[in-house]
């Protein structure tokens, strides 16, 4: 059996974390032994994983610059695992797998890169800082894997060995995400949709390159066009930037039609509320909220970025980012589609390419071929 540590921050809900979560359950299946450790307890995904059948532990983080205990720690419990493979995910983990690289011989070291091109002046000079370091020290790794084209093509570009890259898309559990309206109406009920209206979904983290505002502004075209439409913004954020959304809702006179629901658990349900799912980031890798809803049967207006038009194809409509005109034209287009064969056709496309399934294989693949050199 292959020992494998997944290096995480948080069991936070997020992309990464939740395809960490099925990759966790369906390597353990595959004969693999499977650790995770994070550093900070209490995210909204940590029950899940505890269920998944790994081994977890939490290092108790206290802080951005609780540093040695936090170190001596992750060593202590490296070295008693003693893992053939480390895999760390995103960014700061990343860099501290490198970095152990000469306290764990034997040990190989895989970056986990989940993200396409950042845009720094969003972020604090710590994030920048950390990113110039993990394309300085990823030629140290045993092995990277990327989860799309657009973020190996950018990372390479950045200073990453093309070598020693590989892509793996997410997978997206069909079983867990999939057709199922009597939960969605139940969700709509709960956040007083009524029941003949249209409900398009955002979902994400208040973060601004998922950029809510262009969101905001389409939907507010959108309104002009048709009065039966409803928008649901899933994700948690900074209460500062959620205000300044809100008061931009307000201000583009739709703020009756958004609601904010912060995070959410039992996700299926959500999107099995929507009629679409609307993505307006100017900067993403492989978005999991596009599969999953495509997987559930909701079609899905994309902007062109990363590799979302790869996902939807020609299931769903691919526009310009930082333009809501262009997103506000795509949503109309596909409100008029026949739903039931947009959703037939989405899910499909899920099912055919971007499977769990399909994805756990080339990772297993990955793993044991580098587990032999």
């Amino acid at each position: 059996m292959i020992s494998i540590a997944f290096l995480i921050r948080s069991l936070d809900y997020g992309g990464a974390e939740r395809y960490l979560l099925t990759l966790a359950h369906v390597l353990g299946t595959k004969g693999f032994s499977v650790t995770i450790l994070y550093f900070y307890p209490g995210g909204g995904l940590e029950n899940e994983f505890k269920a998944s059948g790994a081994r977890m532990i939490c290092l108790d983080k206290a802080g951005r610059w609780d540093l040695l205990r936090f170190g001596w720690r992750l060593v202590r419990h490296l070295r008693a695992i003693r893992p053939r493979i480390l895999h760390g995910f995103l960014v700061e983990p990343n860099l501290l797998a490198v970095f152990l690289k000469p306290l764990l011989r034997g040990t190989r070291i895989i970056l986990g890169v989940r993200a396409s091109r950042v845009y720094f002046e969003n972020y604090d000079r710590f994030t920048r800082l950390s990113f110039r370091l993990q394309c300085l020290f990823s030629r140290f790794a045993d092995l990277i894997i990327f989860n799309s084209d657009a973020g190996r093509a950018y990372h390479i570009s950045e200073g990453f060995p093309a070598r020693k890259s590989l892509v793996i898309y997410n997978g997206i559990d069909t079983e867990h995400f999939k057709p199922e309206r009597e939960s969605g109406r139940s969700v709509r009920a709960r956040f007083g949709v009524p029941p003949d209206a249209r409900l398009i979904g955002h979902v994400g983290r208040l973060d601004p390159m998922k950029d809510h505002p262009t969101f905001l502004r389409a939907a507010s075209l959108l309104c002009h066009e048709r009065d039966d439409v409803y928008f649901l913004c899933v994700g948690g954020g900074p209460e500062g930037y959620r205000e300044e959304l809100r008061r931009l809702a307000a201000e583009l006179g739709i703020a009756e039609k958004v609601i904010w629901t912060g995070a959410l658990s039992g996700m299926p349900a959500v999107y099995n509320a929507l009629d679409l799912l609307a993505s307006s980031s100017y900067s993403e890798g492989f978005p999991n909220v596009v599969g999953e809803a495509m997987a559930c049967g909701v079609p899905c207006v994309v902007t062109d970025v990363g590799d979302s038009a790869l996902i939807v194809a020609d299931t769903g409509i691919v526009v310009e980012p930082k333009d809501a005109a262009a997103l506000c034209a795509g949503l109309i287009s596909c409100l008029e589609r026949n739903p039931d064969e947009a959703g037939l056709r989405a899910r499909a496309r899920i099912l055919e390419n971007f499977s769990v399934e399909r994805s756990a294989a080339q990772m297993s693949t990955a793993l044991l071929r580098l587990e032999t050199i």
